[in-house]
């Protein structure tokens, strides 16, 4: 099967189906949403040096879990204005500013608005889809449209006997398709390497394979960043990754008597945890070592700007310290982030992870002999799925879902 583009909202597929020659498929554009006199209470002053999602007030619509979409808003449509006797229309530039590409709005210091000031915002706003191209059991081809969201889209159901051939990715705003938004469906999951007896685990961390086989307490710790802590899951005691990992060891080792702790430090890294000084509620030696687990697993999506030498410092320091204590470790490669964060423009064709961190995780744990659990992997693999894997951003940044949190549960349990 081949899919390409053919008009601005249009897509060709050849060579699947039942119909002779090729099968046009008419892409309908996302639809502005329009909001009326949204309440924005007083706006913060307007902060450029912020991220683009933290400048200001963040506008309602474009809001997901905790910042906004990036490209969501419609960047003509803004208007902001105050109410009363002396109400009127603000000007960008003079009374507040705006950055248009994230949908957030804050105050000019100076200017006609006060920290008391009361303003509303009009505007408009469109959500992404995930639409399917669908073969059904009789060999003809449709369009099935996805539901519209703020973030983590979701292709459309199939009924029995369907077949998801592709999906087309609309990601809010869009001028009009490119192959960027074509995921042809090339795996239906993950494809998992050969089983074996006995598996990795046995010989990567051996104590804790003969633990959980035995039956003995099994001390884990799941050290990491705000994917760990991850209070943002709508039921983090049972979605968290590391909740998952336990739940399904559980399953495959059913004598295995598992105590399971987090510690976990959001928008910090390993660097973070070494730095804190005695007595801080995340100091390294007291939070991470004192507890003496058996298996350190760690998740530091946010060491992903290391170099090979920062790698090598850092993550040496650690392995020594885990060994001195008589801990194993398992090192979590990160899921992939925002696309510009990472030097990408798509998210299709992206098997292998750009960021020079993930490669020195790799070579380094194969050096001294330390397992990985490579999560990255799975990652650059969704679009062969026909997943975005931006589609499984709570935050429309880095902030996994449920779904996401599972491909590193996965990762892990490659290893057992």
């Amino acid at each position: 099967m081949n899919i390409e583009i053919c008009g601005d909202w249009a897509v060709r597929v050849v060579g699947a189906g039942t119909q002779a020659g090729p099968v046009h498929v008419d892409v309908k554009p996302p639809p502005a949403m329009g909001v009326s006199d949204e309440a924005c209470g007083p706006l913060p002053v307007f902060n450029p040096s912020a991220g683009g999602w933290a400048i200001g007030y963040r506008l309602a619509g474009v809001l997901t879990q905790e910042t906004t979409v990036q490209g969501a808003l419609t960047p003509g449509s803004l208007r902001q204005f105050t109410r009363g006797p002396a109400g009127k229309e603000l000007i960008r530039g003079r009374d507040y500013e705006a950055d248009l590409d994230w949908g957030t709005v804050g105050r000019l210091a100076g200017g006609v608005l006060t920290a008391e000031t009361a303003v509303f915002a009009s505007y408009d706003y469109s959500k992404s889809r995930l639409d399917s191209i669908v073969n059904a059991p009789d060999g003809r081809l449709s369009l099935r449209q996805g539901g519209a969201h703020v973030t983590c889209s979701v292709p459309p159901e199939l009924a029995a006997g369907e077949q998801r051939l592709a999906n087309i990715w609309i990601p809010g705003r869009l001028e009009r398709l490119t192959s960027a938004n074509l995921f042809p469906v090339l795996e239906t999951c993950y494809p998992e390497p050969p089983k074996s007896t006995p598996p990795p685990a046995a010989r990567l961390v051996p104590e804790v394979y003969a633990k959980l086989v035995g039956g003995q307490r099994l001390r884990i710790l799941a050290w990491g960043d705000s994917v760990t802590e991850a209070s943002y899951l709508p039921n983090p005691a049972l979605e968290r990754w590391q909740a998952q990992f336990v739940s399904c060891l559980r399953e495959k080792y059913p004598k295995a008597d598992i105590d399971l702790t987090t510690e976990a430090w959001g928008g910090r890294n390993t660097t973070s945890y070494l730095g804190e000084p005695p007595g801080s509620v995340h100091n390294y030696r007291e939070k991470v070592l004192a507890g003496k687990p058996d298996l350190v697993v760690s998740e530091f999506v946010n060491d992903g700007g290391y170099s090979v030498q920062r790698v090598e410092e850092v993550y040496g320091r650690l392995a020594g310290d885990f060994r001195a204590i008589g801990a194993e470790w398992i090192i979590l490669t990160p899921h992939y982030v925002l696309p510009g964060w990472m030097g990408l423009d798509r998210q299709n064709n992206i098997d292998e992870d750009p960021r020079v961190y993930v490669g020195a995780v790799r070579e380094f744990a194969a050096r001294h002999r330390i397992a990985v659990a490579d999560a990255s992997r799975r990652w650059g693999r969704l679009w062969r799925q026909g997943l975005p894997y931006m589609t499984f951003m709570m935050n429309a940044i880095n902030h996994p879902d449920p779904r996401g949190m599972r491909i590193f549960a996965d990762s892990l349990m490659e290893l057992f």
